[in-house]
Protein backbone atom coordinates (compact mmCIF):
# COMPACT_ATOMS: atom_id res chain seq x y z
CA UNK A 1 0.00 0.00 0.00
CA UNK A 2 1.26 3.60 -0.71
CA UNK A 3 -0.19 6.16 1.60
CA UNK A 4 0.27 9.51 0.35
CA UNK A 5 -0.03 12.76 2.36
CA UNK A 6 -1.42 16.14 0.39
CA UNK A 7 -1.12 19.21 1.89
CA UNK A 8 -1.21 22.85 0.80
CA UNK A 9 -5.02 22.90 -0.57
CA UNK A 10 -7.50 24.44 1.69
CA UNK A 11 -9.20 20.83 1.68
CA UNK A 12 -12.25 19.05 -0.18
CA UNK A 13 -14.37 18.66 -1.06
CA UNK A 14 -13.43 21.45 -2.96
CA UNK A 15 -14.76 25.14 -2.90
CA UNK A 16 -11.97 27.17 -4.13
CA UNK A 17 -9.75 27.55 -6.67
CA UNK A 18 -7.13 25.13 -8.49
CA UNK A 19 -5.15 23.06 -6.18
CA UNK A 20 -8.64 22.26 -4.45
CA UNK A 21 -10.21 20.91 -7.48
CA UNK A 22 -7.46 18.91 -8.30
CA UNK A 23 -7.25 16.87 -4.97
CA UNK A 24 -11.13 16.18 -5.85
CA UNK A 25 -10.61 14.86 -8.81
CA UNK A 26 -7.90 12.75 -7.89
CA UNK A 27 -8.95 11.26 -5.04
CA UNK A 28 -12.49 11.21 -6.71
CA UNK A 29 -10.85 8.82 -9.83
CA UNK A 30 -8.40 7.20 -7.99
CA UNK A 31 -8.35 3.82 -9.67
CA UNK A 32 -6.38 1.97 -7.85
CA UNK A 33 -7.11 0.18 -4.51
CA UNK A 34 -2.94 0.43 -3.52
CA UNK A 35 -2.93 3.80 -2.83
CA UNK A 36 -4.15 5.28 0.68
CA UNK A 37 -4.97 9.51 -0.06
CA UNK A 38 -4.78 11.91 3.17
CA UNK A 39 -5.69 15.11 2.71
CA UNK A 40 -5.14 18.09 4.78
CA UNK A 41 -7.83 21.10 4.94
CA UNK A 42 -7.62 23.89 6.61
CA UNK A 43 -10.28 24.45 9.29
CA UNK A 44 -11.50 26.67 12.67
CA UNK A 45 -11.62 22.80 14.13
CA UNK A 46 -9.78 19.54 14.04
CA UNK A 47 -11.51 16.46 13.65
CA UNK A 48 -10.60 13.14 10.72
CA UNK A 49 -13.37 12.28 8.25
CA UNK A 50 -13.45 10.67 5.12
CA UNK A 51 -14.24 11.93 1.99
CA UNK A 52 -13.55 10.16 -1.40
CA UNK A 53 -12.20 7.41 -0.23
CA UNK A 54 -9.69 9.81 1.52
CA UNK A 55 -8.70 9.83 4.83
CA UNK A 56 -9.29 14.10 5.59
CA UNK A 57 -7.63 15.54 8.53
CA UNK A 58 -8.96 19.07 9.55
CA UNK A 59 -5.98 21.58 10.80
CA UNK A 60 -7.54 23.71 13.06
CA UNK A 61 -5.20 27.87 11.90
CA UNK A 62 -5.71 30.81 13.65
CA UNK A 63 -6.37 34.02 11.81
CA UNK A 64 -2.74 35.63 11.84
CA UNK A 65 -3.24 37.46 8.50
CA UNK A 66 -0.01 36.43 5.78
CA UNK A 67 1.25 33.93 7.95
CA UNK A 68 -1.73 31.42 8.11
CA UNK A 69 -0.86 29.79 5.06
CA UNK A 70 2.69 29.10 6.22
CA UNK A 71 1.41 28.28 9.97
CA UNK A 72 -1.05 25.79 8.23
CA UNK A 73 1.51 23.83 5.71
CA UNK A 74 4.13 23.03 8.81
CA UNK A 75 1.14 22.04 11.20
CA UNK A 76 -0.17 19.78 8.24
CA UNK A 77 3.24 18.36 7.66
CA UNK A 78 3.85 17.20 11.54
CA UNK A 79 0.37 16.05 11.63
CA UNK A 80 1.64 13.58 8.53
CA UNK A 81 4.96 12.72 10.62
CA UNK A 82 2.65 11.94 14.09
CA UNK A 83 0.41 9.70 11.61
CA UNK A 84 3.56 7.95 9.67
CA UNK A 85 5.25 7.63 13.06
CA UNK A 86 2.23 6.27 15.16
CA UNK A 87 1.10 3.87 12.24
CA UNK A 88 4.88 2.44 11.57
CA UNK A 89 4.20 3.75 7.87
CA UNK A 90 7.81 3.36 5.69
CA UNK A 91 8.08 4.77 2.43
CA UNK A 92 5.23 7.57 2.16
CA UNK A 93 5.13 10.32 -0.24
CA UNK A 94 4.14 13.86 1.71
CA UNK A 95 2.97 16.15 -1.31
CA UNK A 96 3.32 19.61 -0.93
CA UNK A 97 1.27 22.01 -3.30
CA UNK A 98 2.77 25.07 -3.43
CA UNK A 99 5.93 26.89 -1.81
CA UNK A 100 5.67 28.37 1.26
CA UNK A 101 7.73 26.42 3.78
CA UNK A 102 11.13 26.99 2.11
CA UNK A 103 12.75 27.78 5.66
CA UNK A 104 11.47 24.65 7.77
CA UNK A 105 12.50 22.34 4.04
CA UNK A 106 15.22 20.95 4.81
CA UNK A 107 14.28 19.86 8.73
CA UNK A 108 10.92 18.74 7.65
CA UNK A 109 12.38 16.69 4.86
CA UNK A 110 15.07 15.35 7.50
CA UNK A 111 12.61 14.08 9.63
CA UNK A 112 10.36 12.58 6.93
CA UNK A 113 13.65 10.97 5.84
CA UNK A 114 14.26 9.46 9.15
CA UNK A 115 10.24 7.27 8.21
CA UNK A 116 11.37 6.64 4.91
CA UNK A 117 9.67 8.89 3.66
CA UNK A 118 9.75 11.29 0.08
CA UNK A 119 9.33 14.81 -0.18
CA UNK A 120 7.02 16.18 -3.28
CA UNK A 121 6.32 19.61 -4.21
CA UNK A 122 4.40 21.35 -6.34
CA UNK A 123 6.24 24.62 -7.22
CA UNK A 124 2.93 26.22 -8.77
CA UNK A 125 3.42 29.18 -10.75
CA UNK A 126 5.83 32.54 -10.20
CA UNK A 127 3.89 33.37 -7.03
CA UNK A 128 6.75 35.99 -6.16
CA UNK A 129 5.89 37.92 -9.04
CA UNK A 130 2.40 38.51 -8.09
CA UNK A 131 1.41 42.20 -7.51
CA UNK A 132 -1.06 41.59 -4.71
CA UNK A 133 2.29 41.08 -2.54
CA UNK A 134 4.35 43.89 -1.40
CA UNK A 135 8.25 43.87 -2.09
CA UNK A 136 9.12 41.60 1.50
CA UNK A 137 6.31 38.95 0.69
CA UNK A 138 7.76 38.65 -2.91
CA UNK A 139 11.25 38.07 -1.54
CA UNK A 140 10.12 35.51 0.70
CA UNK A 141 8.04 33.60 -1.91
CA UNK A 142 11.38 33.20 -4.43
CA UNK A 143 13.44 32.36 -1.16
CA UNK A 144 11.54 29.80 0.01
CA UNK A 145 10.79 28.88 -3.55
CA UNK A 146 14.76 28.33 -3.85
CA UNK A 147 14.98 26.19 -0.39
CA UNK A 148 11.55 23.74 -1.35
CA UNK A 149 13.58 23.29 -4.15
CA UNK A 150 17.13 22.38 -3.08
CA UNK A 151 15.09 20.20 -0.35
CA UNK A 152 12.83 18.15 -2.35
CA UNK A 153 13.08 14.81 -3.30
CA UNK A 154 10.84 15.42 -6.43
CA UNK A 155 8.94 18.80 -8.12
CA UNK A 156 5.66 17.82 -10.00
CA UNK A 157 5.24 20.70 -12.74
CA UNK A 158 2.29 21.41 -14.20
CA UNK A 159 3.64 23.74 -17.07
CA UNK A 160 6.53 22.53 -19.23
CA UNK A 161 7.27 26.15 -19.04
CA UNK A 162 7.39 26.08 -14.99
CA UNK A 163 9.77 22.70 -15.65
CA UNK A 164 12.39 24.76 -17.40
CA UNK A 165 12.43 27.51 -15.42
CA UNK A 166 13.02 25.04 -12.41
CA UNK A 167 15.91 23.60 -14.06
CA UNK A 168 17.48 26.27 -15.36
CA UNK A 169 17.06 28.68 -12.40
CA UNK A 170 18.48 26.43 -9.86
CA UNK A 171 20.72 24.40 -11.63
CA UNK A 172 23.30 23.98 -9.12
CA UNK A 173 20.96 21.90 -6.83
CA UNK A 174 20.26 19.33 -9.57
CA UNK A 175 16.05 19.42 -9.22
CA UNK A 176 14.52 16.32 -10.24
CA UNK A 177 11.60 17.41 -11.67
CA UNK A 178 8.95 15.83 -13.98
CA UNK A 179 5.86 17.02 -16.03
CA UNK A 180 1.86 16.35 -15.01
CA UNK A 181 -0.39 18.51 -16.25
CA UNK A 182 -3.21 20.00 -14.40
CA UNK A 183 -6.74 18.65 -15.63
CA UNK A 184 -9.61 20.10 -17.30
CA UNK A 185 -13.18 18.84 -18.69
CA UNK A 186 -14.51 19.19 -21.91
CA UNK A 187 -17.86 20.72 -22.67
CA UNK A 188 -20.37 18.85 -20.02
CA UNK A 189 -22.69 16.79 -21.65
CA UNK A 190 -25.28 17.30 -18.72
CA UNK A 191 -28.95 18.44 -18.87
CA UNK A 192 -28.72 22.03 -18.04
CA UNK A 193 -31.82 24.25 -17.13
CA UNK A 194 -30.91 26.36 -19.74
CA UNK A 195 -33.81 29.40 -17.79
CA UNK A 196 -31.03 29.64 -15.46
CA UNK A 197 -28.94 30.57 -18.09
CA UNK A 198 -32.01 33.36 -19.96
CA UNK A 199 -32.54 34.82 -16.50
CA UNK A 200 -28.69 35.20 -15.82
CA UNK A 201 -28.84 37.37 -19.29
CA UNK A 202 -31.66 38.98 -18.77
CA UNK A 203 -30.36 39.78 -15.02
CA UNK A 204 -27.06 41.78 -16.62
CA UNK A 205 -28.68 42.80 -20.15
CA UNK A 206 -26.61 40.22 -22.12
CA UNK A 207 -27.32 38.87 -25.70
CA UNK A 208 -26.03 34.90 -26.48
CA UNK A 209 -23.10 34.88 -28.56
CA UNK A 210 -22.32 38.64 -28.73
CA UNK A 211 -20.21 39.16 -25.58
CA UNK A 212 -16.16 38.54 -25.25
CA UNK A 213 -15.96 36.96 -21.98
CA UNK A 214 -12.81 36.85 -18.97
CA UNK A 215 -13.40 34.78 -15.97
CA UNK A 216 -10.71 35.59 -12.88
CA UNK A 217 -9.36 37.59 -10.23
CA UNK A 218 -9.11 40.80 -10.79
CA UNK A 219 -5.59 41.56 -10.10
CA UNK A 220 -2.57 43.58 -11.94
CA UNK A 221 -0.75 40.56 -13.57
CA UNK A 222 -3.66 39.11 -15.32
CA UNK A 223 -3.66 41.88 -17.27
CA UNK A 224 -7.37 43.58 -17.16
CA UNK A 225 -5.78 46.99 -17.53
CA UNK A 226 -4.23 46.00 -21.39
CA UNK A 227 -7.47 44.37 -22.05
CA UNK A 228 -9.86 46.69 -21.05
CA UNK A 229 -8.09 49.82 -22.77
CA UNK A 230 -7.78 47.65 -25.61
CA UNK A 231 -11.30 46.52 -26.02
CA UNK A 232 -12.63 50.45 -25.54
CA UNK A 233 -10.88 51.12 -28.49
CA UNK A 234 -12.07 47.96 -31.54
CA UNK A 235 -14.75 48.66 -33.16
CA UNK A 236 -17.04 45.76 -32.30
CA UNK A 237 -20.72 46.12 -30.97
CA UNK A 238 -20.12 43.14 -28.73
CA UNK A 239 -20.11 43.64 -24.68
CA UNK A 240 -17.00 42.61 -22.63
CA UNK A 241 -18.50 40.38 -19.88
CA UNK A 242 -16.16 40.17 -16.87
CA UNK A 243 -16.77 37.69 -14.13
CA UNK A 244 -14.38 38.55 -11.40
CA UNK A 245 -15.00 39.80 -7.63
CA UNK A 246 -13.96 43.34 -7.24
CA UNK A 247 -16.05 44.43 -4.42
CA UNK A 248 -13.48 46.27 -2.06
CA UNK A 249 -10.71 46.33 -4.82
CA UNK A 250 -8.45 49.23 -4.51
CA UNK A 251 -7.22 48.27 -8.05
CA UNK A 252 -10.77 48.23 -9.67
CA UNK A 253 -10.98 51.67 -8.01
CA UNK A 254 -7.36 52.93 -9.87
CA UNK A 255 -8.65 51.09 -13.37
CA UNK A 256 -11.54 53.14 -13.15
CA UNK A 257 -10.29 56.22 -12.54
CA UNK A 258 -7.37 56.03 -15.10
CA UNK A 259 -9.15 54.26 -18.06
CA UNK A 260 -12.73 55.40 -17.53
CA UNK A 261 -14.20 52.32 -18.63
CA UNK A 262 -17.53 52.59 -16.97
CA UNK A 263 -18.75 54.95 -19.36
CA UNK A 264 -18.34 52.15 -22.11
CA UNK A 265 -21.40 50.51 -22.45
CA UNK A 266 -20.21 47.37 -23.48
CA UNK A 267 -18.14 46.66 -20.60
CA UNK A 268 -20.15 44.87 -18.23
CA UNK A 269 -18.87 43.79 -14.56
CA UNK A 270 -21.58 40.68 -13.44
CA UNK A 271 -19.37 39.45 -10.12
CA UNK A 272 -18.83 36.81 -9.66
CA UNK A 273 -20.89 33.07 -10.72
CA UNK A 274 -19.94 30.15 -7.95
CA UNK A 275 -22.77 27.55 -9.56
CA UNK A 276 -20.01 25.22 -12.09
CA UNK A 277 -22.64 24.33 -14.53
CA UNK A 278 -24.08 27.80 -15.34
CA UNK A 279 -20.36 29.29 -15.41
CA UNK A 280 -19.65 26.39 -18.44
CA UNK A 281 -23.00 27.92 -20.30
CA UNK A 282 -21.68 31.25 -20.11
CA UNK A 283 -18.57 30.09 -21.43
CA UNK A 284 -20.23 28.06 -24.18
CA UNK A 285 -22.45 30.45 -25.13
CA UNK A 286 -20.06 33.43 -25.31
CA UNK A 287 -18.32 34.83 -28.72
CA UNK A 288 -14.42 34.50 -27.64
CA UNK A 289 -12.84 34.03 -24.50
CA UNK A 290 -9.99 36.50 -23.33
CA UNK A 291 -6.94 35.56 -21.28
CA UNK A 292 -4.10 37.98 -20.16
CA UNK A 293 -2.84 35.47 -17.36
CA UNK A 294 1.10 35.63 -17.19
CA UNK A 295 2.42 34.75 -13.92
CA UNK A 296 3.40 30.97 -14.55
CA UNK A 297 2.06 27.36 -14.85
CA UNK A 298 -1.23 25.95 -16.44
CA UNK A 299 -4.30 28.03 -15.72
CA UNK A 300 -7.28 26.18 -14.64
CA UNK A 301 -9.61 29.00 -16.20
CA UNK A 302 -7.74 28.98 -19.57
CA UNK A 303 -8.11 24.58 -19.60
CA UNK A 304 -12.12 25.07 -18.58
CA UNK A 305 -12.46 28.20 -21.59
CA UNK A 306 -10.78 25.85 -23.85
CA UNK A 307 -13.14 22.95 -23.58
CA UNK A 308 -15.89 25.09 -23.47
CA UNK A 309 -15.73 28.34 -26.13
CA UNK A 310 -15.49 28.22 -29.10
CA UNK A 311 -13.10 30.91 -29.95
CA UNK A 312 -10.06 31.93 -27.43
CA UNK A 313 -7.60 34.56 -27.53
CA UNK A 314 -4.55 34.66 -25.49
CA UNK A 315 -2.07 36.73 -24.01
CA UNK A 316 1.12 35.60 -26.01
CA UNK A 317 3.62 33.64 -22.98
CA UNK A 318 4.73 30.40 -23.03
CA UNK A 319 2.45 29.53 -20.09
CA UNK A 320 -0.44 29.88 -22.14
CA UNK A 321 0.90 28.79 -26.07
CA UNK A 322 2.14 25.15 -24.48
CA UNK A 323 -1.74 24.30 -23.14
CA UNK A 324 -3.72 25.58 -26.25
CA UNK A 325 -1.01 25.70 -29.50
CA UNK A 326 -2.95 26.05 -32.70
CA UNK A 327 -6.19 25.61 -31.16
CA UNK A 328 -6.44 29.45 -30.16
CA UNK A 329 -5.39 32.91 -31.09
CA UNK A 330 -2.40 35.30 -29.74
CA UNK A 331 -2.20 38.93 -28.82
CA UNK A 332 1.09 40.41 -26.99
CA UNK A 333 0.77 44.04 -24.45
CA UNK A 334 1.81 46.46 -27.92
CA UNK A 335 -1.03 48.99 -28.48
CA UNK A 336 -3.13 47.95 -31.06
CA UNK A 337 -2.57 44.40 -30.39
CA UNK A 338 -5.37 42.60 -28.78
CA UNK A 339 -7.79 46.14 -30.38
CA UNK A 340 -6.89 44.71 -34.08
CA UNK A 341 -7.52 40.81 -33.18
CA UNK A 342 -10.78 41.61 -31.60
CA UNK A 343 -11.55 43.17 -34.98
CA UNK A 344 -10.82 40.42 -37.02
CA UNK A 345 -12.79 37.87 -35.22
CA UNK A 346 -15.73 39.92 -34.74
CA UNK A 347 -15.82 38.84 -38.53
CA UNK A 348 -15.17 35.53 -38.25
CA UNK A 349 -17.84 32.86 -39.63
CA UNK A 350 -19.56 30.31 -37.51
CA UNK A 351 -17.77 27.94 -39.34
CA UNK A 352 -14.53 29.20 -38.83
CA UNK A 353 -14.87 29.84 -35.05
CA UNK A 354 -16.24 26.32 -34.93
CA UNK A 355 -12.91 25.15 -36.35
CA UNK A 356 -10.88 26.85 -33.87
CA UNK A 357 -13.40 24.89 -30.96
CA UNK A 358 -12.58 21.84 -32.58
CA UNK A 359 -8.99 22.41 -32.14
CA UNK A 360 -9.37 23.56 -28.50
CA UNK A 361 -11.72 20.45 -27.25
CA UNK A 362 -9.44 18.37 -28.97
CA UNK A 363 -6.34 19.24 -26.54
CA UNK A 364 -8.18 19.37 -23.99
CA UNK A 365 -9.47 15.78 -24.87
CA UNK A 366 -5.61 14.26 -25.59
CA UNK A 367 -3.55 16.27 -22.98
CA UNK A 368 -5.06 17.56 -20.05
CA UNK A 369 -8.33 14.96 -19.28
CA UNK A 370 -8.80 14.26 -15.97
CA UNK A 371 -8.92 10.49 -16.24
CA UNK A 372 -5.19 10.80 -18.04
CA UNK A 373 -3.94 13.37 -15.08
CA UNK A 374 -5.25 11.03 -12.51
CA UNK A 375 -3.59 7.80 -14.27
CA UNK A 376 -0.22 9.47 -14.79
CA UNK A 377 0.04 10.64 -10.82
CA UNK A 378 -0.78 7.24 -9.70
CA UNK A 379 1.82 5.86 -12.21
CA UNK A 380 4.25 7.73 -10.53
CA UNK A 381 2.75 7.15 -7.14
CA UNK A 382 3.02 3.68 -6.97
CA UNK A 383 6.60 3.62 -8.90
CA UNK A 384 8.05 5.83 -6.53
CA UNK A 385 10.73 4.05 -4.22
CA UNK A 386 12.29 5.79 -1.59
CA UNK A 387 16.11 6.13 -1.52
CA UNK A 388 18.63 7.93 -0.26
CA UNK A 389 18.51 11.45 -0.98
CA UNK A 390 21.90 13.47 -0.77
CA UNK A 391 19.93 16.54 -0.39
CA UNK A 392 18.23 16.30 2.22
CA UNK A 393 21.33 15.16 4.51
CA UNK A 394 22.48 17.63 7.03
Amino acid sequence: MKHVFIIGSKGIPANYGGFETFVEHLTKGSKKDTIQYYVACMDDHEEEVSYNGAKCFHIKVPPIGPAKAIYYDVKAFLWCLHYMKKNKIKNGIIYVLACRIGPMAGWLGRKLKSYGGLFYVNPDGHEWKRAKWNYWIRKYWKFSEKLMVKHADLLICDSKNIESYIQKEYKKYAPETTYIAYGAEEDSKKKFEENKLFQWYQKHHIRENEYYLVVGRFVPENNYETMLREFMKAKTTKDFVLITNVENNKFYQKLKEQTGFDKDKRIKFVGTVYEEELLQQIRKHAYAYLHGHEVGGTNPSLLEALGSTEMNLLLDVGFNSEVAEDGALYWNKTPESLKTLIEEVDTFSEEKRKTFGKKAKARIREAYSWEFIVEEYEKLFENSVSEENPRLKV
